[in-house]
């Protein structure tokens, strides 16, 4: 027991939570679930821009306190006067969303099949998520003719270039196909350094849902954790005019290694790829 304790404090892995404060937190989490549900049903569908924003933010930080993440925001962070931007962060977790949400609401681009996951799904439709066939060129078009039509309206959109998520130990070679959005729009790119870390300055693996982890393997290591600490970096703004998508998404993607991994990065930028070999 002595034996583990140690290793425990040198790995930096935080203090766990009994089983009975997982439970009452998993009973607290499926009535924020309902709230959420009951907002999206009977509010969102009539309320203006302004509401849905003030909603969608308290809801997501709400969750956070709720499963015990804490928040540190570095950087020149997006506002509810900001408009026709195209966030593009790393991808760790389904928290990310969340975490990004609480900064300042956004539309975020998704994978096709969480339209049909229960409850998820159906809060992403309400919140103005655009759905994405993955492995489909003509989709993407589609896609990115919605993401050019959401910014030239004045949205901020979000979507992950690494196509999928990681530990958050690396980064992947982000995609592409839909920065094209960005320069059709005139929009403005804002690339989004996100971390996970221990108290010791380390990553935190708790949060990631990568691999083969299951939604519930992901929630019950978050649940375990007796606190998570989060990070958001905001960079510079990345002009588009007279750029080409590849060159964005590599610039994106050094900048937030550069910040993610500034001492010896755990990526050298590949190539940006395209789907659907690429999109996970």
């Amino acid at each position: 027991m002595h034996a583990m304790k140690r290793s425990t404090e040198v790995s930096g892995i935080m203090e766990q939570t009994p089983h009975i404060v997982r439970a009452w937190r998993l009973l607290r989490l499926g009535l924020h679930i309902l709230r959420g549900v009951l907002t999206a049903l009977l509010v969102l569908p009539w309320g203006s821009p302004g509401l849905r924003m003030t909603l969608t933010r308290e809801w997501s930080r709400s969750l956070l306190d709720l499963l015990g993440v804490q928040l540190r925001v570095r950087g020149n962070p997006l506002d509810a006067a900001d408009h026709n931007v195209l966030v593009v962060p790393n991808h760790v977790s389904w928290l990310d969303i969340y975490l990004l949400n609480t900064v300042r609401p956004l539309r975020f681009v998704s994978k096709a099949e969480i339209r049909n996951w229960p409850i998820v799904g159906w809060l992403a439709i309400f919140t103005g998520t655009l759905f994405l066939e993955r492995g489909r060129r003509r989709d993407t078009a589609r896609v990115n003719d919605a993401v050019s039509a959401a910014l030239a309206n004045g949205d901020c959109v979000a979507f992950f270039p690494e196509g999928t998520t990681t530990d958050g130990t690396y980064l992947k070679p982000f995609l592409s196909s839909l920065l094209q959005a960005a320069i059709n729009a005139h929009a403005e790119l804002r690339p989004v350094a996100l971390r996970y870390v221990l108290p010791d300055g380390g990553i935190d693996r708790a949060a990631a849902y990568c691999g083969d982890m299951t939604m519930m393997d992901s929630l019950r290591n978050i649940l375990a954790r007796r606190e998570i600490r989060a990070e958001l970096i905001f960079l510079e703004p990345i002009p588009t005019s007279g750029k080409h998508r590849r060159e964005l998404a590599r610039q994106a993607e050094q900048l937030i290694s550069s910040a993610l991994y500034p001492a010896s990065p755990h990526t050298t930028p590949g190539t940006a790829g395209d789907p659907p070999a690429a999109t996970r």
